[in-house]
């Protein structure tokens, strides 16, 4: 590891540097206009500046869409070494754990799971069904420069198949991104993490972005007894690249690439290599090897006609215990989009194409020995949408896209949204929209993966379709010398169909089935955000949900999703640049899959994870050190029968009178308990090129 690590820096500092510059500072940008405190305590007024998709720059206070925005400052007020851990300080959004022993998951937005969720970088769509859980965690933080999160449907360009919302990961801009810097932090646990970048001008119109995120993980931690670590070995390696091309008269070129490693191992504390695949000694190894590339081209014609593509390949060699997946999936994506003002409306319309190509040993796949397990889908999309300003403040969208699946055949998903704002402090936005998602059940439930259950897929499964809405406000109001930005939002999923894995019948096995009547998610959610004129700043956050499926006049409340949730940020600037962060999220009650007559009960109780930091600023470099889950907090008995993984003893009636047999899907939350981290970073600022 030490090698790895020497090796990176050396190769970094190979780069030539051409001159010193001074770095773009970019705001904590939540509202659409805030009041922020500079070096001298002096606040000034900014208007946020969003790109939705790889359009044109649009202010968030123009968007009819609802568009929540996040920056880098935001993502420092904790240490989170990757965009996974990170989101978790939204509001309305929650990292999900998904297994107990290797510790994967996926990112939930108002209570839908992680494959409700469209994850794009830079605007285009990356993450695949295979990434959804083991993607996430090879976005090291530190390459972003914000994220744009939409709640509920958004406009036609999304496509229909983002019917929880949307997470737009925008990286850093080459030419304004520090010339070098270094990010080096560590834990009590012993977790190592490395960020390297550098940016760099070819020529006066070509810059470009290099990246290296090392992170290790290599300690063994059985605070509970039970056997089994309480999380998972990591070894992951990401390497990016962004090529940025200015063009005459404002026309883009641009191009991205990444590559991503990942070794990760979670299982019996004497689990060996030697033991993979193996029925004596229980681990769950994950080797992962993902490339992905994605660009956008505006075509030298002279209507505004642009070229977008994202290519992702991913190969997964995993045993969970002695359970193989071998899987290799890769997506193709390009979309074709023409864009014109035409007095009030801003017209849009565009083609797209989607090839998947899919390949793992489950008998869901397998056909037959002549054309093996190779399962390969296209799906076509076309698309028109009008912006239209009815005056300073109406103004509506309307958008139709219909979508051909190879399988499904035609998909019609209208979008209509609404905005009105009578002034600068109010701002009402509404919209509605219909969405569909084909369901590749392998590569998005983990659980389904898992060595302590059979999976049964009870029928053909069908595309999930649903009806969705979205209400937002926005106001600002002035309390003496402070301002208070109120962020109140409302949400409505109807699901016509739904494909959620049933862990109730048997205790042995995961159930796939059409659902019979209907599914629901509901809820409302509250962002608050108070600045003073003292260098003090409250975030606060809280949500309220309703997601529960609905047959035989029997309502089932969804695994994992508590009816209440929230995030707190308490802010302090010090003199001489010091900074206080202290942060957290909570949960309450969410259902758990239990076993039957499970000891263990079947709703989680309240918890939060609590964190503090305190950071000094410097000319050159920035030192941080904390505490992470401050309050100690470990979920209670996240294993059933860790001593009998391979359920070889299960017909024991005097030691085993209830049958219970080895699970690992009640874990809810981390096991990693309170713990420390230090960490320095250090940057050689960069004028604009």
């Amino acid at each position: 590891m030490r090698e790895t690590f020497t090796f990176i820096i050396i190769f970094l500092f190979q780069i030539g540097f051409s001159q010193e510059l001074d770095s773009l500072s970019i705001s904590e940008i939540t509202t659409d206009s805030i009041k922020f405190f500079n070096k001298k305590n002096t606040s000034k007024s900014i208007e946020t500046v969003v790109i939705s998709k790889p359009n044109r720059p649009k202010k968030k206070s123009n968007s009819i869409i609802p568009i929540e925005i996040y920056t880098a400052s935001f993502l420092k007020k904790t240490k989170n070494n990757n965009i996974f851990d990170a989101v978790g300080m939204i509001n309305g959004i929650k990292p999900q754990l998904n297994c107990s022993v290797c510790n994967t998951g996926d990112i939930h937005i108002n209570g839908m799971e992680g494959p409700y969720t469209l994850m794009l970088i830079d605007g285009m769509p990356m993450l695949s069904a295979l990434s959804t859980v083991y993607g996430l965690s090879g976005i090291p933080s530190s390459l972003v420069e914000r994220i744009e999160i939409i709640k509920g449907p958004a406009d036609a360009s999304f496509g229909a198949e983002a019917m929880g919302g949307s997470i737009n990961i925008i990286t850093k801009n080459p030419k304004y991104a520090p010339k070098l810097s270094l990010d080096f932090s560590s834990s009590s646990q012993a977790e190592l993490n490395l960020d390297i970048a550098s940016s760099f001008k070819i020529n006066p119109k070509t810059t470009s972005l290099v990246s290296l995120n090392h992170f290790y993980f290599g300690n063994r931690i059985d605070v509970n007894h039970d056997n089994f670590t309480d999380t998972a070995l990591q070894h992951r390696l990401s390497i990016f690249n962004k090529w940025n091309i200015e063009r005459q008269k404002n026309r883009r070129a641009s191009l991205g690439l990444r590559y991503y490693y990942e070794d990760r191992f979670g299982g019996e504390m004497s689990w060996q290599k030697k033991n993979r695949g193996g029925a004596e000694v229980y681990g769950e190894s994950i080797y992962t090897n993902r490339f992905e590339a994605f660009g956008l081209y505006d075509l030298p014609t002279l209507e505004q006609i642009t070229a977008l593509f994202s290519y992702n390949y991913h190969d997964q060699n995993s045993y969970y215990g002695n359970t193989s997946f071998m899987a290799n999936q890769q997506v193709l994506f390009g979309q074709l989009e023409w864009q014109k003002s035409l007095g009030k409306h801003i017209l849009k319309s565009g083609i797209a194409y989607k090839l998947s190509k899919y390949d793992d040993n489950t008998p869901a796949t397998f056909k037959n020995s002549d054309t093996g397990n190779l399962l390969d889908r296209s799906l076509y999309g076309f698309f028109v949408q009008d912006e239209w300003q009815i005056s300073t403040s109406k103004a509506l969208l309307f958008a139709s896209r219909i979508d051909y699946d190879t399988e499904h055949k035609m998909i019609h998903s209208p979008r209509l949204a609404w905005k009105f704002s009578p002034n600068p402090q109010h701002v009402l936005r509404a919209s509605f929209g219909k969405g569909f998602r084909v369901v590749h059940v392998f590569t998005e439930d983990h659980a389904a993966l898992t060595g302590s259950r059979d999976v049964i897929i009870s029928e053909t499964l069908k595309p999930e379709e649903s009806y969705n809405s979205f209400v937002n406000y926005i106001t600002q109001v002035k309390l003496g010398t402070a301002h208070l930005n109120i962020d109140l939002s409302g949400f409505y999923s109807y699901f016509t169909n739904k494909i959620i894995g049933d862990f109730d019948t048997d205790p042995n096995k995961i159930i796939f089935k059409n659902l019979d009547a209907f599914a629901v998610s509901k809820g409302i959610s509250l962002n608050l955000d108070m600045l003073w004129t003292s260098p003090f700043k409250i975030n606060f956050g809280i949500s309220y949900m309703d997601v529960y499926q609905k047959e035989t006049n029997e309502k089932i409340q969804q695994l994992h999703a508590p009816k209440w949730s929230g995030v707190y940020n308490l802010s302090y600037y010090f003199p001489k640049n010091w900074i206080l962060d202290f942060t957290g999220q909570f949960y309450g009650p969410m259902r758990l899959p239990i076993l039957e007559d499970d000891f263990r009960p079947e709703y989680s109780d309240f918890f939060t994870l609590a964190n503090v930091q305190v950071r000094k600023q410097f000319k050159h470099f920035e030192i941080y050190a904390g505490i992470k889950n401050l309050l100690n907090f470990i979920p209670k008995n996240p294993i059933m029968r860790p001593f009998d993984p391979f359920d070889k003893h299960t017909n024991d009636p005097a030691n085993n009178p209830k049958n219970y047999t080895f699970d690992t899907l009640y874990g809810y939350a981390s096991m990693q308990g309170l713990r420390s981290f230090l960490g320095i970073k250090w940057e050689l600022k960069s004028k604009k090129f």
